[in-house]
């Protein structure tokens, strides 16, 4: 029987009045500070980095500890202060109130109409959403704001319910049933329901590898649903992936290139999130991740010495940072033999090198023996 879902993965969902009212109480605070308390205004921020973050091992994810910025009106200040004003303004009144959407470049083109606040690069305002979102504690997407990346692919055995905008109907859409493509996941999932009679679900860093094991159906003789992340996954991917796997009970396994990004921007972040996102890493992480591959002992066990590349300045600089500085891969020592093993080699491998035996060796030959021999990195 498939199983059907529920609104699986734990979201704080936020009404649109709800989220308006923090705002208007950020906005009270400041006013009061000024009108009533005749001091200089402030608003709080958590601080987002690997600094302020733990790794909650029973949660499964980074958990955002309590190291605040503080951002008081100054003269050195006034005009992030402002924009920081402007931006939940334009969240209410042109967002939540009028319940529509914005990409985050289409923020940064408002801002021009901003006058002396206005943003002069994207990156400004990037990053004070990222604050607004922190400081408010919703996420974006439920403040209006819609991602502008791709979120993924999906296919193999898997129906998404999703429904049609205009009639609230329901819109039944089979992934095995698409062609020669793939479905793209929405930048919103949290209305989506699943049945699937799955055993557990794939997660793949290149289009190129999603593609070959798409056009050879490989989900049929695996039995798994097969998501291309295509590089790190987007936040829209990993809450996908979260809800899929909480509510379909799927074991997630993650497939990278054998190199520091993979290990430990790519598959790190899809299993417990970032210390930039740790106040929203409960929502978008994917704690029964597991890593099945490409590791560094793959080198020598599939013959792959003269398939691999010699190791860069910033791959041996990200590897040693990740020992020294991530919590996940300090407290996982079997992330750290895996990183030590691959700095001693000097080398990294790609996901494509298996080609060196055949075409569809990755396929016929290597998923099929790391499932049976079903010893995966944490």
């Amino acid at each position: 029987m498939a199983k059907s879902a529920s609104q699986g993965g734990g979201m704080d969902v936020v009404s649109k009045k709800a989220a308006s009212a923090r705002i208007v109480r950020v906005a009270e605070t400041v006013y009061e500070d000024i009108a009533k308390k005749n001091r200089k205004p402030s608003m709080k921020f958590p601080v987002r980095s690997l600094a302020n973050v733990k790794y909650d091992i029973k949660r499964g994810h980074f958990e955002i500890l309590n190291r605040v910025a503080t951002r008081t009106l100054s003269y050195n200040t006034v005009k992030t202060f402002a924009q920081s004003m402007r931006l939940l303004a334009t969240t209410k009144n042109d967002l939540l109130d009028k319940d529509d959407i914005a990409g985050k470049r289409e923020i940064y083109y408002n801002s021009k109409s901003w006058g002396e606040c206005r943003f002069n690069e994207q990156p400004e305002s990037d990053t004070l959403l990222d604050d607004m979102e922190a400081m408010l504690e919703i996420n974006r997407e439920q403040l209006g704001y819609i991602p502008e990346e791709h979120g993924g692919e999906v296919c193999g055995p898997l129906v998404v319910v999703d429904r049609d905008p205009a009639t609230g109907k329901d819109i039944r859409i089979d992934c095995t049933k698409l062609g020669t493509g793939a479905w793209s996941i929405p930048s919103r999932v949290e209305h989506l329901r699943f049945q699937s009679k799955a055993k557990f679900v794939l997660v793949i860093e290149t289009a190129s590898l999603f593609q070959r094991l798409v056009h050879h159906r490989y989900y049929e003789k695996g039995s798994c649903i097969l998501i291309s992340m295509s590089g790190v996954p987007t936040r829209a991917c990993r809450r996908f992936i979260r809800r899929l796997a909480d509510d379909q009970k799927l074991p997630v396994l993650a497939f990278t290139d054998g190199d520091p990004y993979g290990y430990c921007n790519i598959y790190r972040t899809l299993k417990v999130g970032s210390g930039q996102a740790a106040h929203i890493n409960r929502f978008f992480c994917v704690p029964q991740a597991h890593y099945l591959g490409v590791t560094p002992w793959d080198i020598k066990d599939f013959k792959l010495e003269d398939a691999t590349h010699p190791l860069e300045e910033a791959d041996i600089k990200r590897a040693k940072d990740a020992l020294k500085n991530d919590p996940f891969i300090r407290h996982h020592k079997e992330w750290q033999q895996a990183l030590e093993h691959m700095l001693a080699l000097g080398v990294r491998v790609e996901q494509q090198a298996f080609a060196k035996h055949g075409l569809n060796f990755v396929l016929e030959e290597y998923l099929p023996r790391k499932l049976k021999k079903a010893h995966f990195l944490p």
